[in-house]
């Protein structure tokens, strides 16, 4: 790549965990529900719900200093750097994430002996965490008029996480690159290809 990095879209990183949390909750508490539990269906249910605020509340808000800061020292992205594809980042998240997927959501089941529903409930509440911050993340891209990317080698160092302690920064292009809109959604017309080579500054 002649010094270039491949990069992935922050947002999509972010909203990469927010379907899956939110559909393995949403099973978790459907199943968890029938049991009668511990504590009986109207107690666990108000207690998932009190919880699946708090999540939504924590993880939307988790961190915002950080992706603060490093949008603000974003560097541009250079000509020779590849634009990750937003379903490939997508993919690549969740298959680093598939085993803690798997044991949150079976914690979600085993929880409703004691409070049906509530784990799941807790665990939906984490998907719309991610899905609010992603939407956050698309506001400050709209008025900053840039995409927001994040190097892949970093995310592979850690865990996918775009604000972990090995990135040292976020890179930026224009609002028209790569093929996600901002805040990660798809977007209404697609640039068509798969992973490409863009000059950033340009678009």
């Amino acid at each position: 790549m002649r010094g270039g990095h491949g990069l992935a879209r922050v947002a999509v990183v972010v909203r990469a965990g927010a379907a899956p949390l939110w559909w393995l909750g949403v099973l978790a508490a459907g199943i968890g529900v029938l049991p009668g539990g511990l504590t009986g269906r109207r107690i666990g249910v108000l207690t998932g719900a009190a919880l699946f605020l708090l999540a939504a509340a924590a993880v939307a808000t988790a961190r915002r200093k950080r992706y603060t800061a490093l949008a603000a020292s974003a560097a541009r992205a250079g000509k020779h750097d590849v634009l990750q594809d937003r379903a490939v980042t997508a993919r690549n998240w969740r298959r680093a994430h598939r085993w803690w997927l798997l044991l949150a959501f079976l914690a979600a089941l085993g929880t409703s002996f004691a409070l049906p529903a509530a784990g799941g409930m807790l665990l939906a509440g984490c998907g719309a965490g991610l899905r609010l911050k992603a939407a956050w993340l698309g506001r400050r891209e709209r008025a900053d008029e840039v995409l927001l990317w994040v190097r892949v080698d970093w995310l592979r160092a850690g865990a996918a996480r775009p604000t972990g302690k090995q990135v040292k920064a976020f890179r930026s292009t224009g609002i028209a690159a790569g093929d996600a809109a901002p805040g990660g959604t798809r977007r209404k017309t697609a640039v068509p290809g798969g992973t490409r080579r863009k000059t950033p500054a340009l678009v």
